[in-house]
Order: structure tokens, then C-alpha cells, then sequence
């Protein structure tokens, strides 16, 4: 009798996948990006996602809601900071909702991180640096398209 493989730790994986906000809005999608190869158990995916992953059949469909916990985290409000409005070039048209690029300095090297702008009043302008996703709750649909077995098994 023949069984079908499961995927496992180890094994290369592609899957399909669409995730959603919990308004069901769709957020990101393979079918802008192609869909995603990578290996289970090597920490480059959310560990949900990876965990979700084991265990499915090729051709199989999953669905997953994800805790901020478990996805993006929850909002922290350490990270929601008032700079002055001479930080940012007089010419620069800057309004709440837009996200912007904040060039910062960490152990000597310069980032670009991108912010969202909260509020612009006289005491500043109110920068968010939580990711976008951070508090939300989100769903993932996941197909497993492909299985090729970790060098160990055969």
C-alpha cells in the first residue's frame, strides 16, 4: 500500500499562501510573489507557520489564525516616539497615515526603518515604528505544493 509523504523537519517545502487581516482583508499573497520554498525547521518563517506546514500532504490546504503573540507581536508603545518638526526637511510634505523612511544609527552603521506617522501637532510629529502588522490578529490559507525530502531521507 502506498502512503502519501508528509512533510517533516528538514524537508524543502513550496507552498501557496494568502494571509488576511480579521476584517478579512487581504495583507500579502504568493500569487503577488510567487510561491515560497524553504526548508522546515530552519527559523527563516514564523514558527506557526512552519509548525502548520508539518504533517501536510502535497496538494493539502491549511488554514491558521495567528495571536499578534504569535505573528507581528503586540503594539508597544516603547516604540511610538514625538520628534520635533525640525527633524524633517521644511520641504518635506509629511501627513498622519503616511509611512515614511527615518534614516537611524546602531552600532555605528545607518538603517533605514520605515515609520508610520500618527499625528502632526506643536509638539511634534508622532512617529510609529511597530510593524504594520504588530497587534493584529491574522489568518494564513497555506497549500502545500511540493515536498522535496531533507538529504537524510529517501
Amino acid at each position: 500500500m502506498y502512503l502519501m509523504e508528509t512533510a517533516k523537519n528538514g524537508d524543502m517545502v513550496i507552498v501557496r499562501y494568502d494571509g488576511f487581516l480579521k476584517d478579512g482583508e487581504l495583507f500579502e499573497s504568493s500569487q503577488e510573489t510567487g510561491p515560497l520554498e524553504f526548508q522546515l525547521g530552519d527559523n527563516t518563517v514564523l514558527a506557526c507557520f512552519d509548525k502548520a506546514v508539518i504533517g501536510m500532504r502535497v496538494g493539502e490546504s491549511r488554514e491558521i489564525v495567528l495571536q499578534p503573540e504569535e505573528a507581528y507581536g503586540p503594539k508597544r508603545p516603547d516604540l511610538i516616539d514625538i520628534f520635533p518638526r525640525s527633524s524633517f526637511a521644511q520641504e518635506m510634505e509629511i501627513e498622519p497615515g503616511q509611512v515614511i523612511g527615518i534614516t537611524m544609527e546602531k552600532d555605528g552603521e545607518e538603517h533605514k526603518i520605515p515609520a508610520l506617522i500618527i499625528e502632526i501637532n506643536d509638539k511634534g510629529v508622532k512617529l510609529d515604528f511597530n510593524h504594520p502588522l504588530s497587534g493584529q490578529e491574522i489568518t494564513y490559507k497555506i497549500t502545500l505544493d511540493a515536498i522535496n525530502a531533507g538529504s537524510n531521507s529517501g
